[in-house]
C-alpha cells in the first residue's frame, strides 16, 4: 500500500551514495542507518558542540502511526529524510521540516508473527540508484523509487516457506547488488544471505552459513564441504542449524568484501544440535564473501561450538590502527558472548580479543589460534543447570554502538548479565522438527530475577543452583547495564555510567565536537561529553528510545533525529521504569537543532482495571488439565504473551467474555491473524487449546481475586513482576 503526498525530491537524490564521503565521519547527508561506509556511527559536522547542546530543543516530529518495536536510525540524502518502521513500513520526510513526502506500507502476511521472536522490528533501509530498500517481515524484500515511493521490484528472500524465516535487518548496498539475511535461527531454519541485482531485482548469488544433510546431496560450495566436517553426521540437519544473518552485513569496498555476522545455532543444546560437539561452522563467526561471486575469502569463529544463542550478528564497524607498529584496516566487533574484537579484515586474523563482562563460558582467547579457552565446568548446561554469564540479550546486542576515531574511544551500551540454563524435556513424541515454531529445547531464567526464581524451581535443582561457583556472582551482583568509552584494543573503559535498567540499552551517536547522544526506555534523549560521560543535556520526551540516533545538516542547520518505540527482544516485557509504561507506546520520530522547541510529552495511561471474571471451567476440567495447559502455553505462547500488565499484546488473564468464546477460532482457526495473532493448529491439538483455555481461566480467576483484594487495600494492581522466560 502506497500512500503519497507531497513530492519535492531533489536531483541531487539520484546520485544516492556517490561515494565521495569526509576524511572521518559523516557530513551534511546520513547516507545509510549506519552513518558512513565504515559504519561508525560518527558525524563530522560542527555546529553542535559542547559549548552549545544545552540550547538542543525540538525542531519537528513526525507520529509513525504504530506502537510497536522502533530500532531503523533514518537515513537523509539531499535534505530527504528515508526511514523504516515495524514490519517493513517506510517514510520519506522533508528533513528541514518534517513534511510527509510519500509512505510505504507492504502487504505482510501476519502470520510472520509466528515466527518473529523478537517483535516486528525492523533496522532500516538502504538507498542507492534512485532506490529506496526494504525487507518486510514475512521475508520479502522490496526496492521503491525514491521520487514516489512506488514499488520498482520485490522478490521472495525465503527458500522455503515451510520454516519460521523472517526479516528484521536493513539490507547493504555493496556496489551493484543489495545484501539481505533473513532471522529465525530460534525456529526451524538454515541461514543464508543473499545478493540481488540492484537494478533488477534478480539473483546475483546466496551464501549457506550451515551444511546441510551431506548424505542427500552435495554442498553448494567447498566453504560447506569444510563446514560439515565440523558438524555430527547426526546432526538434527531437520531442524535447519539456525545461523541466520538477522544484522550485521557491512560492505568493504577497499577488498570489495562483504562481511557477514553469523546467528546462533538451533536448537540451542549442541549436543541436541550435533551430537559430540563440533564448532558447528559458520554458526556465531564473521565470514568475508567475495562480493561479485558470494565466495568465502576467509571466516573467523567468535563462539566456537555456540550453545548459548551467543550470535555473531552484532553490528561490526571499520576503521584503521596502529598494531604492533602497523596501520591495519580492521573491524571492530562485540558480538554477543562478552569478548570485544579487534579483527583484521583483510586476513581475518584476530589481532586484539578483550572481555567486556564477567564470563563463565570461556577465561579468554589465544590470539594464535584466534580460539577460546572454554570453561564446560561452567557452562555446560547440557550436564546439569549452569549460570551462564553472558544471558542469551548479550553483552552486546542489535543496539549500534558508536566510534570516534580522533579519540580512539568506543561508545557501547554493555550489559554484565547471566541466565540460569537448562536443558528442557521434548515438548512431542520423539523429538521431532516443530514447524515455525520455537525448537531451542533450553529453558534460560536472567540472573536479574533469578533470586526471586530459585525458590519457585524443584528443591534438587534450587541446591544445583547454589552449590555453583556462579551463585556468588548472582549475590553480589545480578547484572550491570551501563554505556562506557572503551578503548577497543584494550577493552578498559575510559568512562561509564549506569543505564536505567537491565533492558535499557540504547543505540549511540558520536561526534567531532565530543558528543555523544542516546536515548533511554525511560523516554530522556541525552548529549554526553565524549570525554567524560558527563550529561550536558536531557531531555524528557514521555517515549522509550532504544535506536541509535543520528545527525545531518539541511541549508547550514544541523540537526539530531531519533525514533522512539520500546519493543525488540524480550518486547512483550515491558519495564515499569520504561516511559512506554507510563505513557504508551505510540512510535515517533523527533528532530532536534540548536534553539528548538519543547518536546510534548504524550498523556499518562489510565489506571488499570481490575481483571473481568473469567467463565467457569468447562466439564471435566481436572488439576491435571490446567497443568497440561500452562506446560503448552509456555512452551508455545508466553513468547509473547508474557501475561503482564500493560504488555504490547494482550494479557490473557483479562480476556473479554467474547475473547473466551471464541478461543478455538483464535488458536486453531486464525480468527485475528490480520491483527498479527497467529494461528497454530498444526502445533497445538485441539485437547491442547482446550488446556491451555483451562490454565487461562484458571489464571484469571485468580488476578481478579487478587486484584479485588488489592483494591479493596488500597493498593496499586501492579505490584513488579519477574520477566520470566523472556528470550532475545
Amino acid at each position: 500500500m502506497i500512500r503519497l503526498s507531497l513530492v519535492l525530491v531533489p536531483a541531487t537524490l539520484l546520485a544516492a551514495c556517490s561515494g565521495a564521503k569526509p576524511a572521518a565521519g559523516t557530513g551534511d547527508d546520513w547516507p545509510s542507518p549506519k552513518g558512513n561506509a565504515e559504519a561508525t556511527h560518527f558525524s563530522a559536522l560542527t555546529e553542535i558542540d559542547k559549548g552549545n547542546v544545552s540550547r538542543l530543543g525540538l525542531a519537528w516530529s513526525h507520529d509513525l502511526g504504530t506502537n510497536r518495536v522502533q530500532e531503523a536510525t533514518p537515513v537523509v540524502i539531499g535534505g530527504i529524510m528515508y526511514t523504516s518502521g515495524n514490519l517493513g513500513r517506510v517514510y520519506a520526510l522533508d528533513a528541514a521540516n518534517g513534511t510527509p513526502l510519500w509512505s510505504f506500507e507492504p502487504e505482510v502476511d501476519m502470520q510472520a508473527n509466528r515466527s518473529a521472536c523478537c517483535d516486528q522490528a525492523n533496522r532500516g533501509v538502504a538507498v542507492a540508484g534512485g532506490k529506496v530498500m526494504v525487507g518486510a517481515l514475512d521475508g520479502w524484500l522490496y526496492a521503491l523509487d525514491a521520487k514516489t515511493g512506488k514499488v520498482a521490484w520485490k522478490v521472495d528472500t525465503i527458500t522455503d516457506r515451510s520454516r519460521g524465516y523472517t526479516i528484521t535487518g536493513a539490507p547493504e548496498v555493496a556496489g551493484n547488488l543489495v545484501i539481505i539475511g533473513n532471522a529465525g535461527a530460534e525456529y526451524d531454519v538454515r541461514g543464508y544471505v543473499t545478493a540481488y541485482d540492484l537494478a533488477t531485482g534478480k539473483q546475483a548469488w546466496r551464501f549457506f552459513t550451515v551444511p546441510h544433510d551431506p548424505r542427500l546431496a552435495p554442498q553448494e560450495n567447498a566453504a560447506l564441504d569444510k563446514a560439515a566436517k565440523t558438524w555430527s553426521p547426526d546432526s538434527r540437519w531437520d531442524i535447519g542449524g539456525g545461523g541466520s544473518v538477522w544484522d550485521a552485513i557491512n560492505y568493504d569496498a577497499r577488498f570489495d568484501t562483504v562481511i557477514i555476522g553469523v546467528g546462533n545455532g538451533g536448537p540451542y543444546n549442541i549436543m541436541r544440535r550435533s551430537p559430540g560437539g563440533g564448532d558447528n561452522l559458520y554458526l556465531s563467526s564473521l565470514v568475508a564473501l567475495d562480493r561479485k561471486t558470494g565466495r568465502v575469502k576467509w571466516h573467523y569463529q567468535e563462539t566456537p561450538g555456540d550453545a548459548w544463542d551467543f550470535t555473531a550478528t552484532q553490528p561490526m564497524l571499520f576503521t584503521d590502527l596502529d598494531i604492533d607498529g602497523r596501520r591495519r584496516p580492521v573491524v571492530i566487533h562485540s558480538p554477543k558472548n562478552g569478548f570485544l574484537f579487534v579483527i583484521d579484515r583483510e586476513t581475518g586474523k584476530p589481532l586484539a580479543v578483550n572481555a567486556l563482562v564477567r564470563t563463565s563460558w570461556a577465561k579468554g582467547y589465544d590470539l594464535k589460534t584466534g580460539r577460546p579457552d572454554k570453561t564446560p565446568e561452567g557452562s555446560a548446561y547440557w550436564q546439569g543447570p549452569k549460570i551462564v554469564f553472558p544471558a542469551s540479550p548479550g553483552a552486546r546486542n542489535w543496539y549500534p554502538a558508536a566510534y570516534d576515531p580522533g579519540r580512539g574511544l568506543y561508545f557501547a551500551s554493555v550489559l554484565d548479565m547471566g541466565n540460569l540454563m537448562f536443558a528442557t524435556p521434548p515438548l512431542d513424541k520423539g523429538d521431532a522438527r516443530r514447524p515455525k515454531a520455537l525448537n531451542v529445547e533450553t529453558a534460560l531464567l536472567f540472573t536479574a530475577d533469578l533470586k526471586a526464581l530459585l525458590p519457585t524451581l524443584p528443591k534438587p535443582m534450587q541446591d544445583q543452583v547454589r552449590a555453583l561457583p556462579e551463585w556468588k556472582w548472582v549475590e553480589k551482583q545480578p547484572y550491570s547495564a551501563q554505556i562506557r568509552a572503551i578503548d577497543p584494543l584494550t577493552g578498559k573503559a575510559r568512562w561509564t555510567v549506569d543505564t536505567e535498567g537491565w533492558q535499557d540499552r540504547p543505540g549511540m551517536l558520536a561526534t567531532t565536537t565530543g558528543l555523544v547522544f542516546h536515548g533511554s526506555i525511560g523516554g530522556r534523549f541525552i548529549a554526553r561529553d565524549a570525554d567524560s560521560g558527563k550529561v550536558l543535556k536531557s531531555i524528557d520526551t514521555g517515549s522509550s528510545i532504544m535506536a541509535a540516533p543520528m545527525t545531518y545538516r539541511v541549508k547550514g542547520v544541523q540537526y539530531v533525529a531519533v525514533a522512539t518505540g520500546f519493543g525488540g527482544g524480550g518486547w512483550s516485557y515491558v519495564p515499569r521504569y520504561s516511559a512506554a509504561y507510563r505513557y504508551g507506546n505510540a512510535n515517533r520520530l523527533l528532530v532536534f537543532r540548536l534553539d528548538g522547541g519543547a518536546v510534548t510529552r504524550p498523556d499518562p495511561l489510565p489506571a488499570l482495571e481490575v481483571a473481568p471474571p473469567p467463565p467457569p471451567q468447562a466439564p471435566g476440567v481436572t488439576p491435571a488439565v490446567i497443568a497440561r495447559g500452562q506446560a503448552v502455553f509456555f512452551g508455545n505462547c508466553s513468547m509473547c504473551h508474557s501475561n503482564q500488565l500493560r504488555a504490547p499484546v494482550p494479557d490473557l488473564r483479562r480476556m473479554a467474555p467474547e475473547t473466551h468464546a471464541a478461543f478455538d477460532r483464535v488458536v486453531l482457526e486464525g480468527l485475528f491473524v490480520p491483527a498479527g495473532m497467529p494461528r497454530w493448529d498444526d502445533v497445538i491439538s485441539k485437547e491442547d487449546a482446550k488446556a491451555i483455555h483451562a490454565y487461562l481461566i484458571d489464571e484469571q480467576g485468580k488476578v481478579r481475586s487478587r486484584e479485588l483484594k488489592l483494591r479493596a487495600e488500597g493498593k496499586p494492581l501492579d505490584a513488579p513482576s519477574l520477566t520470566v522466560l523472556s528470550n532475545y
